[in-house]
């Protein structure tokens, strides 16, 4: 009887965690924005737009504010685990859900979210990409659980702070067993028949969703010496990543370097390595995030709020945008160039030779934010139609969603 009223005392805290879902319903609309990017924006089509020597600001911090979103995601995803137990879920009845849903979203990968990329499940290369790689995480955290509180913290916080120390491992080393330690930890071509790139290797995910998991404990502590602790996390975490970039050693294999200019040289300080994520990224990401959460605690917003509205339900809102995008970017090429054999190829930013498309192909950058308002105003009331229907039926098969 006890469990059972401190589970229930427990659950009663679980509006706090409002903050956590408009965090991640801005993260839902900062990918909207990337991926309208990849399907519309010629400088896109054209370079990386961390490539300095071609990138302008708007079109660099376009792509950079979109990097808090795969490490919001994991840590989120690892703090909604947590958040399962506080409702009542037994560990092992959590590790279940975790594997299970972990093979699913591995199966989305290959299939509808690939198709909402490509238009065609036979389009190669076949990417590992955030699905596979939260799938993967899942399913390790599935086993993670299990530890300790004070050694899984310890794992995952070494796995995030350590594991640039295995950059210089190539995967040759491990005969065999190379392309394991490509899914690990070395974003490549993982095979040629079939053609399979590692997107996203593991390592650090893993870490930054088992860290994701540890922290959500702070949802425990009273309001104000919760806020106190967020706000100082971030804080640390914001001046840990100064101070360790600045050093331009240890943290990341991509060291900054004096530009042109001062903003050219802020750009470079802020390029940091994504893939497999470094020590700095992270860094960076999650620790504005923290101060995010610090000051989204003192709201209790409506549920008619977008964010917290896309937050509550943001697989069913990635599934549904990326298609979205892929069918408005098809209507506006067959506006401007009628009807051509490059009309359903993806874009050069997801694989196809660029000298298939016109030279021209492509629209200003304020046209790629259009766009995107459109994309995610369309979304709106759909995914508040899904959420208030998950929460008012409760179908186990909804939490898969």
């Amino acid at each position: 009887m006890t469990d059972a009223v401190a589970v229930e005392a427990r659950a009663q805290t679980l509006p706090r965690v409002a903050a956590v879902d408009l965090l991640r319903g801005l993260i839902m609309v900062l990918m909207a924005i990337d991926h309208t990017r990849d399907f519309v924006h010629s400088a896109a089509m054209a370079f990386p737009p961390e490539d300095l020597s071609q990138s302008t600001a708007a079109i660099f911090l376009t792509r950079w504010i979109t990097h808090f979103c795969a490490p919001v995601f994991m840590f989120a995803a690892g703090a909604g685990a947590w958040f399962r137990l506080e409702r009542g879920d037994t560990r092992a009845q959590l590790s279940r859900f975790l594997w299970t849903r972990g093979l699913w979203l591995i199966v989305l990968e290959f299939t509808v979210s690939r198709a909402g990329f490509f238009f065609d499940l036979g389009f190669d290369p076949l990417f590992l990409l955030v699905l596979w790689a939260l799938g993967m995480s899942m399913i390790a955290l599935a086993l993670l659980i299990r530890l300790p509180y004070g050694v899984l913290l310890g794992v995952s916080l070494g796995m995030i702070a350590l594991h640039n120390l295995l950059d210089g491992i190539a995967p040759e080393t491990f005969g065999a067993l190379a392309a394991v330690w490509k899914v690990l930890h070395v974003q490549s071509l993982l095979s040629t028949d079939p053609l399979v790139i590692v997107a996203y290797p593991l390592i650090p995910w893993i870490g930054v969703m088992a860290a994701g998991f540890c922290f959500a404990r702070v949802y425990r502590l009273p309001t104000e010496r919760r806020r106190a602790l967020l706000l100082r996390l971030g804080l640390v975490t914001i001046a840990a990543f100064l101070a360790l970039r600045g050093l331009n050693g240890y943290g990341d294999p991509r060291p900054w370097s004096t530009q042109r200019d001062a903003l050219m040289t802020v750009m470079s300080f802020l390029n940091t390595t994504k893939y497999p994520a470094s020590l700095d990224f992270l860094l960076m990401t999650l620790g504005p995030a923290f101060v995010f959460l610090a000051w989204a605690d003192r709201f209790r917003p409506g549920e008619r709020n977008p964010f917290l509205v896309f937050g509550r339900v943001p697989l069913f809102y990635y599934l549904l945008h990326v298609p979205l995008i892929h069918a408005v970017a098809i209507a506006m090429t067959e506006i401007r160039y009628g009807a051509s054999p490059f009309l359903f190829t993806p874009p050069p930013t997801l694989g196809t030779p660029r000298d298939v498309f016109p030279p021209d192909y492509g629209w200003d950058l304020w046209v790629t934010y259009a766009v995107c308002a459109g994309v995610v105003l369309a979304l709106y009331p759909v995914c508040r139609w899904f959420g208030r229907v998950r929460k008012r039926r409760g179908e186990w098969w909804m939490s898969y969603l």
